[in-house]
């Protein structure tokens, strides 16, 4: 039939040079209009295909693909309200700068704004949430439309993979029949390759940094996420040529495999530090650097807003003004590499001295910390401390995050850390988990507020197609844990209600449904055996029960102990 053989051309086309732009992975959730792409890639050698039938579900999952390999992964999905549900996961990979090449099939044009049933307006759905959007053409046996189709789809590829990194938008368009000829090869292509450079500072600039850093007496680096394999030798050498504190967000993955000469430089524990008036009144830096976004830390971007440093140097890819505080001096818009190669050599000073000498105090009392019976922190502490070695863990927004900035300690060990902090937001974390793992093949454990875990309770369908490794440590403390440290839980009217919102439900029989291996937790001690025992199923839930009132106070009481003993020691 010769539709059919002009219809598998254009999908096979796009599909070769979807392939030849580096795209190895597709997110697939089923559906009529969708077909002959989907069909494609399945059959596709090249191509490897995860399927997720909940498409917000699928979105995360293809986010969490994305973030841990670095490589922009298609997402396909059928027309309508299909796409719609993409929408989150898309507005979080622009922020987060992650490259998702979102495919939408659609309806042709003669049956758009007619009354059809499953379409709806798709063109420029995603808003500014996308980087790049067009509305492709049907398929038709033509040369230069062959043309067309793969300058598009390449120069897509290549606006989703230049940095800043992001997702984009192509809307294709399919009419029926939507069955394609499986023994068709695709056509030869005239496949245009791009050649993606780093930006570079010149010699002039370089000089004109070092010379900025070496007048400097109160230095101090911050680092917030980086991208997963960045050049973290390269960091280090720079940083110890400096010798300024380094002040390493739990997402820089910084605060694992330290080199031995750079242990000092490693500040963790600045959250806990800054608290203190006492302390930051000896801590006020005259130039800061920083790589990657904003750290998770309020202190610590409270801190620098009420001192604002005399120089303050983003390094960013992007033109985009990541300055959320109102503070730099000076947007270098270089890769982190760059700056790495500013020439100086420099002095340990007492200011360094004074940054070390505070963590290491913080450091052990972190380390001694036993906490009380309904407490997070020890739970999250004791987590990390039976981490093994090659693992990842994911962590949830909101409250997870920030224990996992207070109590992941630097490390030996070979542990990564991911969390979607594009927009902060809770829903999507168990897909983004899943495809994480499915990303990196390591152990992979997630830590999850029990309100987190219900906005994606569906994501677990993903482990019914696909073999996964997935430890889901879940704090259930029957509602949302961070508003009992925020002025609301001043206020008693009505607290509850809208902020607490307590919804009174476990997670066992979830686990059941999904054939996972379960266990519910009262105490740290049967945490440390439960997390003893061998994983004998692919996905695990460990439930871990605890208090909002209680947590509050053992934060409260570790933070007041670590500025007593500053202060003390003053």
């Amino acid at each position: 039939m010769d539709e059919q053989r002009v219809l598998t051309d254009h999908v096979l086309r796009m599909t070769d040079t979807l392939l030849q732009a580096g795209v190895k992975e597709a997110v697939i959730s089923p559906g009529s209009r969708s077909t002959p792409l989907a069909y494609a890639f399945a059959a596709s050698d090249k191509m490897e295909t995860f399927m997720q039938v909940d498409e917000r579900s699928a979105a995360y999952f293809a986010l969490g693909l994305a973030k841990a390999s670095g490589r922009p992964v298609i997402l396909l999905c059928t027309s309508g309200t299909a796409a719609s549900n993409y929408h989150p996961a898309i507005t979080e990979a622009f922020y987060a700068r992650i490259p998702l090449i979102v495919l939408t099939a659609d309806r042709p044009h003669e049956l758009r704004g007619v009354g059809a049933p499953q379409a709806i307006d798709q063109l420029n759905m995603y808003g500014k949430h996308v980087k790049f959007s067009v509305d492709l053409p049907l398929a038709e046996d033509s040369e230069e439309l062959d043309w067309f189709l793969e300058r598009h789809v390449n120069r897509a590829v290549s606006v989703a993979m230049t940095k800043p990194m992001g997702p984009i938008h192509l809307n294709i368009p399919l009419r029926e029949p939507l069955l394609i000829d499986f023994d068709r090869k695709p056509r030869a292509s005239t496949f245009v390759e791009r050649i993606h450079g780093d930006i570079e500072l010149s010699m002039i600039q370089k000089q004109s940094l070092a010379a900025l850093f070496s007048k400097t007496e109160h230095g101090l680096i911050v680092v917030g996420e980086l991208p997963i394999g960045f050049d973290k030798d390269a960091f280090w050498k720079f940083a110890s040529r400096l010798k300024w504190p380094v002040l390493c967000d739990p997402l820089s993955n910084l605060r694992s495999e330290v080199p031995e000469d750079c242990r000092s430089l490693c500040i963790v524990h600045y959250d806990a530090l800054l608290k203190s008036e006492t302390f930051q009144s000896k801590a006020v830096p005259d130039t800061v650097i920083r790589f990657g976004a904003q750290p998770v830390s309020k202190p610590l971007s409270l801190f620098l807003k009420k001192h604002r440093p005399e120089v303050f140097a983003a390094v960013d890819e992007s033109p985009e003004f990541r300055d959320s505080l109102g503070v730099v001096t000076h947007h270098l818009q270089s890769s982190p590499e760059a700056v790495y190669d500013v020439p100086g050599q420099q002095e340990t000073t007492v200011y360094s001295e004074m940054w070390a000498s505070a963590d290491k105090f913080a450091e052990t009392a972190t380390k001694r910390y036993e906490g009380i019976a309904g407490d997070e922190g020890v739970i999250v502490k004791t987590l990390f401390d039976m981490l093994p070695d090659g693992s990842d863990l994911i962590s949830g927004s909101s409250m997870p995050i920030r224990d996992v900035d207070t109590f992941f300690c630097k490390t030996e060990k070979d542990v990564a850390i991911f969390s979607n902090r594009g927009t902060n937001g809770i829903d999507g974390v168990v897909s983004t988990a899943f495809g994480i793992e499915a990303a990196r093949k390591r152990p992979t454990y997630l830590l999850i507020g029990d309100l987190s875990f219900l906005h994606d309770v569906n994501g677990l369908i993903v482990s019914r197609f696909h073999k996964t490794n997935l430890t889901i440590v879940i704090l259930n403390n029957d509602g949302g844990g961070i508003f009992s440290y925020l002025p609301q839980a001043g206020v008693a009217n009505h607290f509850e209600e809208l902020f607490g919102t307590p919804t009174g439900l476990t997670f066992e029989h979830i686990g059941a449904m999904y054939d996972a291996q379960y266990a519910a937790i009262h105490t740290v001690e049967e945490f440390k055996a439960e997390m003893e025992l061998e994983k004998t199923k692919d996905v695990r839930i460990i439930e871990v029960f605890t208090s909002r009132p209680v947590n509050v106070k053992a934060h409260r009481a570790y933070w007041a102990d670590i500025i007593e003993g500053l202060e003390g020691n003053d």
